[in-house]
């Protein structure tokens, strides 16, 4: 294996590790997702994502919007109302998002059939 090829799969590993920083872990998804499908305030995607937490929600909205995945609007109402939408650049995702659910139903089918 030559140097250049080298370089290129450590590039590989680092671009996949980036993708996996920004929207890895048990939360993120389900949070775009949600959002995607209309639950813009808080409470909406909390109750809209089974088992996640107000810290923990809190917590992944602060690093989606940090990475520019989502926008975070605040109103002037009393009480305050803020709203979450997804980016232009999070609309990126939706191939990726396609092929990861597309895999993910046959992988769930090829596992029923055992």
């Amino acid at each position: 294996m030559g140097i250049r090829e080298e370089l290129n799969f450590e590039d590989k590993i680092k671009f996949v590790q980036d993708t996996q920083y920004v929207i890895g872990g048990k939360w993120k998804l389900p949070i775009i997702i949600s959002i995607y499908h209309g639950n813009k305030r808080f409470n909406e995607i909390l109750s809209s994502i089974p088992k996640i937490t107000n810290r923990v929600l809190s917590k992944e909205l602060r690093h989606l919007e940090e990475n520019e995945l989502i926008s975070r609007k605040v109103y002037d109402d009393y009480p305050a109302r803020i709203e979450y939408t997804l980016t232009a650049y999070c609309h990126t995702l939706t191939e990726v998002l396609e092929s990861m659910e597309q895999w993910g139903k046959q992988h769930r089918g090829r596992m029923k059939m055992k």
